[in-house]
């Protein structure tokens, strides 16, 4: 069986989510063979075995911490020359994606981005995608080289399954551009205590109908409550009203949870641009007539100040 490169998303060692469900996806095409770079990188090998990879690549150098992209495109590139894999599977983060396109150039291959689903096909992997604005679903290959596929968050679930796990030392030479952006600076993002937003199997988020900054702790409320993240609209961060670092949608970020509930936002294309993939749907809005009502699995016609909070304690108490 063909092997199938995942790039490893890992912060000293400890791997994120979504490279865990890159290893799920990957299984389905070939054996999955791991690359794990930077800071940490042998550390990665026994939660990547656990999840399927047969092989771990691993490579540190300061390279990766100091300087941006360019070094983790020519550890990959060595990647596939050692590999010669079936596929390149690498997490659809704003980095993710930057890396992907540098690769997919440098191999002469084709790129898809943002892919939800992956199966095997008949001339190479065959990708599921949701676009324009998530009105249509696709389905494409790369018909030249090595594809280079990014995939979204929450696209599959977390499935252990124990293999080889072997650790092997990959042989990275820098090209000239690898020390050309250095990072001169680094500023912890300060830690709320809830997942990340991206990445959360569940999202609460507020719009319009919240009515300013400080109604937003009601938002936050039902979020802790079931261990959610908290996004906003568009109007709400415009407003000034949340960060613009919880914004999904078309300008901000793109979610596709279990469970996504929108309160008081009424569903403008821009913002279903960015939750439309999530598996279950929940809005909660007084207008009857809102267009996120379309899209919904479950709609609740109510004032959010009145509906949240009851759901709030309905959570708590069930939990308690």
């Amino acid at each position: 069986m063909a092997e199938v490169l995942v790039y490893v998303d890992h912060v000293d060692g400890a791997v994120r989510k979504p490279t865990l469900e890159l290893l799920t996806l990957a299984r389905r095409v070939g054996e999955p063979v791991a690359v794990a770079l930077g800071s940490g990188a042998g550390d990665t090998a026994a939660a990547l075995a656990e999840h399927g990879a047969v092989k771990v690549l691993t490579h540190e150098a300061a390279e990766y911490t100091d300087y941006l992209v360019v070094p983790k495109v020519d550890a990959l590139q060595a990647a596939v020359a050692a590999v010669s894999p079936a596929a390149v599977l690498v997490p659809s983060s704003a980095e993710g994606k930057e890396i992907a396109a540098r690769l997919a150039l440098r191999l002469g291959s084709g790129v898809i981005t943002d892919a939800v689903d992956l199966e095997s096909g008949d001339e190479g992997p065959v990708a599921t995608q949701s676009v324009f604005a998530a009105a249509f679903t696709t389905k494409s290959r790369v018909s030249k080289g090595t594809p280079v596929i990014t995939v979204k968050p929450n696209s599959a679930a977390v499935e252990p399954a124990p293999a080889a796990g072997a650790v092997e030392a990959l042989s990275v030479t820098f090209s000239a551009a690898a020390t050309g952006t250095k990072v001169t600076s680094r500023t912890p993002r300060e830690s709320t205590g809830r997942p990340e937003l991206t990445e959360a199997a569940i999202v609460v988020s507020g719009g319009r109908g919240v009515n300013g900054a400080e109604n937003f702790a009601i938002i936050e409320a039902l979020a802790d409550s079931l261990g959610a993240a908290v996004g906003a609209s568009r109007a709400a961060v415009d407003a000034g009203w949340y960060p613009h670092t919880n914004q999904v949608g078309q300008t901000g970020k793109s979610v596709s949870p279990q469970l996504y509930i929108a309160s008081g936002i009424s569903g403008a294309i821009q913002h279903r641009a960015g939750m439309q993939t999530s598996k279950t749907i929940v809005a909660i809005n007084k207008d009857a007539e809102a267009p996120i009502f379309e899209l919904v699995d479950y709609g609740v016609v109510g004032d959010l100040f009145d509906v949240v909070p009851q759901l709030t304690e309905e959570v708590n108490t069930r939990k308690g």
